[in-house]
Order: structure tokens, then C-alpha cells, then sequence
């Protein structure tokens, strides 16, 4: 199986990973996506605004993989707070239908005691499948 790695234009280089490999017939699998931008800088510690910009991030790397949301088939999300997840439920909602929109792929979220990036609050992995 052949497989392009993926980095977006203006987005600083990661070390040890591809943001998303492309593979020949068509799976977009991208890396774990957190909220800092494309420059590797968190802008926030807000939960919320941290999954603005992670869910930014998919979008953007989809978006250089030639993949748009509609073409998400899976995503797990990582949290490391369940309890704000669940009180701030309706106004993430609110934001995943205004980035990523009307797609409802098979999902799975986890709770992590941290993540690897110490100011993370959310990772998510996502599969896209372009026709």
C-alpha cells in the first residue's frame, strides 16, 4: 500500500509524525489533532476554544489531503475532563455542527488522565475515506 504523508501549507513540521498519511485507494488517516495552532502555539486553556481549534486543525489537514468533512467515516476523541465535556455539551455542540457540520461518523471518546502535550485538553484522531 502506497501512502503520501500530509502537511498543511504554513504549518510548522511535527517532530516524529505525519499530521495525515493519504493511502492509494483513498483512507485519510489523520494524527491526532490537539488545539494549538499551526505554529505548535496554544492560544488558550479554554476547553472549548481548545476544540475550536483542534476541530480547525482536522479541517485543515482534511483540507490538504484533498478530504473535506463530509468524507469523515471515524473520529475518537480524548479528553482529559469528562465533567466539562458533559457541562459544556450544548456549546461544543453548537461548534462541531459550525466546523465540521451536518457528519456524524462513528465516534468514541475516551477520558486521559493527560495527554503528551502537557497544555492539551483534547486530542482527536480522525479517518476520512475519499471516494
Amino acid at each position: 500500500m502506497v501512502h503520501k504523508s500530509i502537511l498543511p501549507i504554513g504549518w510548522e513540521r511535527p517532530s516524529g509524525y505525519s499530521n495525515a498519511v493519504v493511502t492509494d485507494d483513498g483512507f485519510v488517516f489523520v494524527s491526532g489533532q490537539i488545539g494549538w495552532n499551526a505554529q505548535q502555539k496554544f492560544e488558550s486553556d479554554d476547553f472549548v476554544d481548545q476544540i475550536k481549534s483542534t476541530l480547525e486543525n482536522t479541517v485543515d489537514v482534511l483540507k490538504a489531503a484533498s478530504a473535506e468533512p463530509k468524507h469523515i467515516v471515524r473520529m475518537t476523541w480524548y479528553i482529559v475532563d469528562r465533567s466539562e465535556y458533559i457541562a459544556r455539551a450544548q456549546e461544543i455542540g453548537v461548534l462541531y455542527r459550525k466546523i465540521i457540520g451536518d457528519v456524524y461518523p462513528a465516534m468514541a471518546m475516551v477520558e486521559v488522565v493527560r495527554l503528551m502535550e502537557k497544555r492539551a485538553k483534547i486530542e482527536i484522531e480522525t479517518t476520512a475515506k475519499i471516494s
